[in-house]
This record gives C-alpha cells, structure tokens and sequence, in this order.
C-alpha cells in the first residue's frame, strides 16, 4: 500500500509529529498524517481550500446516486467553492510518499493513517497544477458558490463523503 502526504511546502526531509488542527479528526496527541492511495484526490488542493468528496457505498441508495452523480461515471467528486478556484489552479502541492510501515490505520473509511515518531519520506515530487491532477485521476471537479448547505446535504445522503476544511467557507 502506498501512503502519501501532500504538502505547499517543498523540501521536507522530516515530518515531525503535531498535534491534529482539528478535535474532528478523533486524534488527541501528536502524530503524522499520511493518506491511503485511494483518498489521496481528496489532498491535492490547497490545504486551506475548502471541499467535499464524495463517492458512491454499497449502501448508497439509488436515489443518492442519482441525485448527486446524475450521468457522472467518475468514482469522485470533490465540491469547491468558487472564490478558490483561482488559487487552486495556481498553487502548487509537493506529494511525498511516505513508508508504510511507519503508520498505523486511523480511519479506513477516510483513508488516514498516522505515525507517532518522526518520519521521513521516501520520495517527493511537485505537481504544478493540482486541477489537471485531479482530472488526470478521473475526479469530476464541481465548482459552487457556498459549500456549507452542500455538506449539509451530503452528510444526510447514504453516500461515502469527507468534508475538509469547511471552516474555510464562506458563511
């Protein structure tokens, strides 16, 4: 399994354990975070850009799929708001891979991972322009204009979803 950080800034040799920015991580000491590679779209924006992902469960019923994929045949769908789209385009993220045997599973259904001690990535490459990654990994890109009724709605539907930084949006 390949784990993954994305970061702004460049050059990192050591990623040293903090305490998580948030109490909705479920985390309450210091660690590092790393991303399975099956959530890793979620992680390639800004790190202060707002979003939603969403992706079809097992248990997701027809009516959610319907209602927020429609004719959509892509696994992921992340929601931005508007004001970032800009910023997005034009913000590059470093992505280091990171050893997995380092990290223990914090999450499966969110993909998070998280090591204790001091880790040093593998590797590390830049990628310019995060949006083409994204629609490189075949992530349908959806643009609004406030995210917070959006998330309000998806964490009500049968989907599998992970909202990030909504304290970022707009009111």
């Amino acid at each position: 399994m390949k784990l993954w950080h994305v970061s702004e800034t460049p050059g990192i040799n050591l990623f040293e354990p903090r305490l998580p920015p948030s109490p909705d991580a479920g985390i309450d000491y210091p660690v590092v975070w790393a991303i399975a590679e099956s959530h890793l779209v979620n992680y390639l924006l800004p790190r202060d850009c707002p979003r939603i992902a969403i992706r079809r469960a097992p248990h997701s019923t027809e009516s959610d799929i319907h209602y927020f994929f429609g004719a959509a045949s892509a696994e992921v769908i992340i929601y931005i708001e508007a004001p970032w789209l800009y910023q997005s385009l034009n913000t590059p993220v470093w992505l280091y891979e990171m050893p997995a045997e380092s990290f223990a599973c914090a999450d499966t259904t969110a993909g998070y991972f998280v090591a204790c001690q001091t880790v040093a990535p593998i590797s590390a490459r830049q990628i310019d322009s995060p949006l083409s990654e994204l629609l490189n990994r075949e992530v349908e890109l959806r643009i609004v204009s406030r995210l917070r009724t959006m998330a309000e709605t998806i964490k009500t539907s049968s989907l599998t979803f992970s909202i990030i930084r909504l304290r970022n949006a707009l009111p």
